[in-house]
């Protein structure tokens, strides 16, 4: 009976749904209208419209569909689903859909420039990142964000916001803050894999349930509090390790294809020279 009134049960968050139409919204604006009377820039493909849109769309199921209230009040592992799209998911789709000439016209002020600079700097971006996602799930701190609206919207805001910081040295568009090498990519996302271990090995071995909101919560599926906790732990850890994975190996076929590349460029260059 609970799963049925749950699965129906879209939330209209007033201040999630002013957010995600101003951000879509003065999207749509920049690349459309002020683009063309400031001549901004010749085109925007619709493919990226289509990718920050989906990004947008990501963050409104999120955050507004039956999944926010199966992980506000009866599961922990519905929450890491809730994380997963909210970090992995949503931030990167995000950044690909935001055309390069929008970016630049962002951070053209010095001092922005300058912040920027600083915070998307691939050992800053780890660091800020993980540590957010830690100190997130402190008992303590994240009983507090369940049971209080305005916090657990600080949550989410910085959940996103250090998710850009994190993937930008995976997806920039510009040459004023580049992204990594494909060499360098690869030892990005191996730190990445590894840098949230002590985090899921505390939360999926705890020999008791760490979040008492969770304990208190009407069960569902016959899960323990325990056992809702260890799956929600293998869903954080799996999604992310399976792509960042997935990621590092792509990586590895493009630096191989572009070095390929490179030494039959070079073949024919000493050909023709020594012609």
């Amino acid at each position: 009976m609970i799963l049925e009134s749950i699965w129906t049960h879209w939330h209209a968050h007033p201040d999630v749904l002013i957010g995600l139409t101003i951000l879509e919204g003065g999207y749509l604006l920049l690349i459309g209208p002020l683009r063309k009377r400031y001549n901004l820039a010749n085109h925007v493909s619709p493919g990226q419209t289509a990718t920050f849109t989906l990004g947008i769309l990501v963050i409104f199921v999120s955050l507004l569909s039956p999944l926010h209230i199966l992980s506000d009040r009866y599961l922990f592992s519905a929450h890491m689903v809730q994380h997963v799209l909210l970090t992995l998911v949503a931030p990167p789709l995000l950044l690909i859909g935001t055309p390069g000439w929008l970016i630049r016209r962002a951070i053209r002020p010095t001092w922005i420039f300058i912040i920027a600079r600083t915070l998307v700097h691939p050992v800053v971006a780890v660091v800020i990142f993980n540590i957010v996602f830690s100190i997130w799930h402190l008992p303590r701190l994240y009983n507090l964000s369940v049971t209080n609206h305005g916090i657990h919207i600080g949550e989410h805001l910085l959940f996103i916001v250090s998710a850009v910081l994190m993937w930008w040295p995976l997806t920039s568009k510009i040459s004023e803050l580049p992204r990594l090498s494909y060499p360098l990519q690869m030892v990005y996302l191996f730190a990445l894999s590894i840098a949230q271990i002590i985090v899921f090995g505390t939360i999926t071995f705890s020999p008791e349930p760490l979040y008492e909101w969770y304990v208190n919560a009407p069960p569902i599926w016959s899960l323990s509090a325990l056992a809702d906790q260890q799956v929600g732990a293998v869903i954080m850890k799996v999604g992310s390790g399976l792509l960042f994975i997935t990621l590092a190996i792509c990586a590895f076929f493009r630096w191989y294809t572009a070095e390929q590349s490179k030494d039959k460029s070079e073949i024919r260059q000493l050909g023709i020279s020594m012609e």
